[in-house]
């Protein structure tokens, strides 16, 4: 059965490399119109030029309100509406044991995790849901299920992104709010884990090997998709089973 997105408009966050430019090439090729959004116009240009199907790019904040608004409306001006937003774009600043974290990094985590996604979500209820029901995607992680090491403070935000998404999948219906937690991810966002973990953590698990951006793309897409019309709510782990290795290392 082929998944298919034609006809479609979607918006994706931190789509200039990593899981978030899989999402946006596999939407684009399942037949989407899709605008990338990233804070770098050069790199978006970039990720857009090796996508097949129709794009276009708009550089803007994640963190940042005023620009999610912004770049919505573009989106519409662009393409005519927008049925998928994808919350993807995410920092972490600080990596160390959660007391640590000074002011600056706990709000800048906060501010790009969490009060972004929200206030994107906004816009598009606004601009374009209310009236004709979308999908909103929201890449969280398996650090947001479960307490672990170094990562307390990015997780905070990953587990209010779960709960955010459950919450709104409430308000909104009949818009569809759906979550993806991935495990480790090759990406440069987390090559720190890969670096150091990804070898012993692969090892351990029942898929052998630690996850790709097309992975959780895949995922993405099917979410976003028609085929998944009756779920909502709901934030799926995806980790090649690391869950069940006892594995306390997520992305």
């Amino acid at each position: 059965m082929e998944v298919s997105l034609a006809g479609k408009v979607a918006l994706v966050t931190g789509a200039s490399r990593g899981i978030g430019k899989a999402i946006a090439a596999t939407m684009a090729a399942s037949g989407a119109k899709v605008m990338l959004t990233s804070r770098k116009q050069d790199a978006l240009e970039a990720a857009a030029a090796e996508m097949a199907g129709e794009t276009a790019v708009h550089a803007a904040n994640a963190g940042d309100p005023d620009a999610g608004r912004a770049c919505v409306a573009a989106t519409i001006e662009r393409f005519g509406g927008l049925d998928i937003l994808v919350n993807n774009a995410a920092t972490n600043p600080y990596y160390g044991p959660t007391l640590g974290i000074d002011e600056s990094r706990y709000d800048k985590t906060f501010q790009v995790n969490l009060r972004g996604p929200l206030f994107w979500i906004q816009a598009a209820w606004e601009q374009a849901m209310r009236d004709k029901p979308g999908v909103i995607v929201n890449i969280a992680s398996v650090g947001g299920l479960r307490a672990e090491g170094s990562l307390g403070v990015y997780n905070l935000t990953k587990a209010a992104l779960i709960h955010l998404t459950r919450q709104l999948a409430g308000e909104l219906g009949p818009t569809r709010v759906v979550g993806i937690a991935p495990g480790l991810v090759e990406t440069d966002f987390a090559s720190v884990l890969v670096d150091n973990f990804g070898e012993s953590l692969a090892r351990k698990m029942p898929t052998r090997r630690i996850g790709q951006p097309q992975d959780i793309a895949n995922l993405a897409v099917f979410l976003a998709s028609d085929l998944a019309a009756w779920i909502t709510g709901d934030t799926f782990v995806i980790d090649g089973g690391a869950g069940v290795s006892n594995s306390t290392v997520g992305g």
